[in-house]
């Protein structure tokens, strides 16, 4: 079992910036793909950005390369999201996964993961 809690999210205007992070526990981090996913109301959770287990590989959805960077502190069993440059469009709630398999990978698909945080809301104002 992997716990994971997500905190950070908030309410902000267009063009600043937020940094959500993700605690896991009960699982050794460094074996653990990391991922971060949001959805807002009345669309599919989508893909925002993954990251490796030494966080030597990345990914990033379009929508916010350039903006936004995933990183990890294994030695704090963390995950963070920071979002730059922020839009209105990247409103939602925003999730934090773990995936136990592919964890020397920078894993893109939904389905690959295990376990879910409960989300953090992120509300970016015009």
């Amino acid at each position: 079992q992997v716990q994971l809690v997500e905190s950070g999210g908030g309410l902000v205007q267009a063009g600043e910036s937020l940094r959500l992070s993700c605690v896991a526990s009960g699982r050794t981090f460094s074996r653990l793909a990391m991922g971060w996913f949001r959805q807002a109301p009345g669309k599919e959770r989508e893909f925002v950005a993954a990251i490796s287990w030494s966080g030597g590989a990345t990914s990033y959805a379009d929508s916010v390369k350039g903006r936004f960077t995933i990183s990890r502190d294994n030695a704090k069993n963390t995950v963070y999201l920071q979002m730059n440059s922020l839009k209105p469009d990247d409103t939602a709630v925003y999730y934090c996964a773990a995936d136990t398999r592919d964890w020397i990978l920078a894993v893109t698909s939904r389905g690959k993961y295990d376990y879910w945080g409960q989300g953090t809301q992120v509300t970016v104002s015009s």
